[in-house]
């Protein structure tokens, strides 16, 4: 061996070198310099099995790492022992070097970071990668290192031309919590990798907010005579960037006997307890609309007086009618006239007022009416809320004959299904954003029209020869293939009103409804690739392990397990439940490809989710049927261990929902792993 040879070579299945480990280690010290750790011993165990051993500023590390599993997972350890007289401060650091490349490479920190990240046009504030540049302000870097508890899954992949890499590993070690990062040089056109322990976040941390955070750079002391042990897989991959698929799926195997699920109560009494809190809390009769907070102390008001309560419902999204549809469905089944009754309430409202253009409006404000949606722009309404109000619209008239009679149901759908087919692009392209009183198309940007795709290839009962005539198929097919880009891609974004042009978890779940809906349309199986790529994507934002929550923090005490549980977006670094929104769907895509995963990890959602919800008045300081939207699993908007104290009216509707849906289906019923 001579000093240029590299430790270990990470190869590709076809055999091509995708990274090269320099070092034994790296030793990060306390001023951010970067310590290597040479090999003075590399042995192999005449396969591909390595060895390495070395020491630096008084640690000796030693590097085991396994031959490739038929995977292609190498199971590695480190082990550190501090051999001098003094203590010593830093951070241990396994770097994988990329080959050069003229193009950077595509990133991926499951449930952070997506290739750029950050679309430059983008509006909201959060971490994007440039080549050769580093804005603190506008948070744009060229490397980037995060806490483990940010991501889904801990790990960090990345691909050049020739493959990928991929290093994953579990939220804790001996030394503290696992931090994961990249890095780029655009001069020498090389990219690395590499896991951190202790974590180190930088160049900043990220809080949410549109401010920067000082980086947050921590390190562990070894005393005299201490040991420590590391252990993290490694992977060489492929050139195609879904190769992450598998990675993920076969740590999520391995981290599920460490996690297990722990609801509180079963399907049917979650169902009911969702029910009751949807209505108590959020239905208010006059003049029909599903409110979108309540606060969990009904006692208190906000600092400029105003109640904490938001007198305020949008058609589709966090308030409309697709959880009236499921309180419509529930009051069904249970035969509860009170649920039955608020639900067509509700419903009747959003479609007895369309706006000018033919869609529905955007949000109803106690006080003022129909407005647009959450938008800077005037006028606008966001297609994904106006899709998925609709989409649901068309599943309450299929719910019996009496309510296929409902007229201005009826021209509700038929008005918002024409206005946007006959804005749909030649290219199949529906738009992300539409003027409310001209109908004009305000953004075609991103990827929220995919959620029409849905609603239009569900639409078949009015696109017979007496209705469309088969354009809401045509126009969902267009589409379809229009979209198909942003799935295969790796990189769907803009489905959440609030976080314009950021990648998020809601884009993938709008895809997969999308993709389904076209599959049981027309039975292409196209459609269900499509379908099960856009899950894969999906599921790379949902928990596959437990956090670790700092001790007499709420979600400690009561034992909240995260697996199941999915990261909201890059943007909003949060645990959410809207992945429940998909259970029927994830289901119904095991089933057409014979491949169990997808309706054991909605049934894993399932189980996280019926978690936390009060089963009676003052259970998590709320009111029985109270649901908060956000999980603070990590250092962003609210310390880690809080939940946000609103109980919000999608968070109850989207378990509502899932529990009805899994009451259906026994597939989703079964109990979870």
């Amino acid at each position: 061996m001579t000093s240029e040879d590299p430790v270990l070579t990470l190869r590709a299945p076809d055999g091509g070198v995708v990274g090269e480990v320099a070092a034994v280690a790296e030793l990060v010290v306390p001023d951010g310099r970067t310590v290597p750790v040479p090999p003075v011993r590399v042995t192999s165990d005449g396969g591909s099995a390595v060895h390495a051993t070395g020491s630096a500023l008084g640690l000796e590390v030693s590097a085991r790492w396994s031959a490739p599993s038929s995977t292609g997972r190498r199971e590695v350890r480190v082990d550190v022992r501090c051999t001098g007289t003094r203590p010593v401060d830093a951070c241990l650091r396994i770097a994988v070097d990329l080959p050069t490349d003229p193009e950077p490479p595509w990133w991926l920190v499951p449930g952070v970071f997506y290739g750029e990240n950050r679309p430059a046009g983008c509006a909201r504030l959060f971490p994007r990668f440039a080549p050769a540049s580093l804005d603190l302000q506008e948070m744009v870097s060229d490397r980037w290192a995060f806490r483990a508890d940010r991501a889904s899954t801990p790990a960090v992949l990345a691909w050049t031309s020739g493959g990928g890499v991929a290093l994953v590993a579990a939220e804790l070690s001996d030394v503290g919590m696992t931090g994961v990062g990249f890095a780029h040089d655009a001069r020498a056109g090389a990219g690395r990798v590499h896991l951190t322990f202790p974590f180190r976040e930088e160049p900043l941390s990220y809080d949410g907010s549109a401010t920067p955070r000082t980086a947050e750079l921590s390190t562990f002391r070894w005393e005299p005579g201490a040991r420590t042990t590391v252990t993290f897989a490694a992977y060489g991959l492929s050139a195609d960037r879904h190769g992450y698929a598998a990675v993920l799926a076969e740590q999520h195997r391995h981290n599920r006997r460490l996690a297990r699920l722990r609801p509180w109560s079963g399907i049917g009494e979650s169902a009911a307890i969702a029910a009751e809190g949807l209505w108590r809390w959020h239905y208010d009769p006059d003049p029909g609309v599903l409110l979108e907070t309540a606060a969990f102390d009904r006692g208190i008001s906000g600092a400029d007086g105003a109640s904490l309560d938001r007198p305020a419902m949008h058609v589709g999204w966090v308030s409309g009618i697709p959880w009236a549809y499921a309180l419509l469905v529930h009051g069904r089944r249970a035969v509860d006239q009170r649920y039955t009754a608020a639900a067509l309430r509700v419903i009747d409202h959003i479609c007895a007022e369309l706006s000018p253009s033919g869609t529905f409006w955007g949000v109803w404000y106690r006080g003022l009416g129909w407005s647009q949606s959450w938008s800077p722009v005037q006028g606008a309404l966001h297609s994904r809320t106006l899709a998925e109000a609709t989409q649901f619209l068309v599943r309450a008239l299929e719910l019996g004959d009496d309510l296929r009679e409902r007229s201005s149901w009826v021209r509700a759908v038929r008005s918002n299904l024409d206005a946007v087919v006959a804005r749909q692009r030649g290219d199949g392209n529906l738009g992300s954003a539409h003027h409310a009183v001209n109908g004009s198309v305000l953004s075609w940007e991103g990827a929220a029209g995919l959620a029409w795709v849905g609603a239009l290839a569900e639409a078949g009962r009015w696109d017979g020869a007496d209705g469309a005539d088969g354009a809401y198929l045509r126009a969902s097919e267009r589409a379809g293939e229009y979209y198909a880009q942003f799935v295969e891609e790796e990189f769907l974004n803009g489905a959440p009103e609030d976080v314009d042009l950021a990648p998020s978890s809601e884009d993938g779940y709008v895809a997969v409804m999308a993709y389904m809906a076209l599959h049981r349309r027309t039975g292409d199986a196209r459609w269900l690739r499509l379908a099960r790529r856009a899950a894969d994507w999906t599921l790379t934002f949902r928990y596959t392990y437990d956090v670790t929550f700092p001790p007499g923090t709420l979600l400690e005490r009561y034992d909240f397990g995260t697996r199941g549980a999915d990261n909201a977006s890059p943007s909003n670094q949060h645990l959410h439940s809207y992945g429940l929104v998909c259970s029927a769907e994830l289901a119904e895509l095991s089933r057409a490809l014979g491949d169990p995963l997808y309706v054991e990890r909605a049934r894993e959602t399932l189980a996280c989710f019926r978690q936390l919800v009060p089963r009676f008045d003052g259970e998590v300081n709320a009111y029985r049927g109270m649901v908060t939207e956000r999980y603070y699993q990590t250092a962003c908007f609210q310390p880690k261990g809080m939940v946000l104290t609103l109980s919000h009216a999608w968070s109850v509707g989207v378990l509502l929902l899932a529990c009805e849906q899994a009451l259906l289906d026994p597939d989703l019923a079964e109990q979870p792993f």
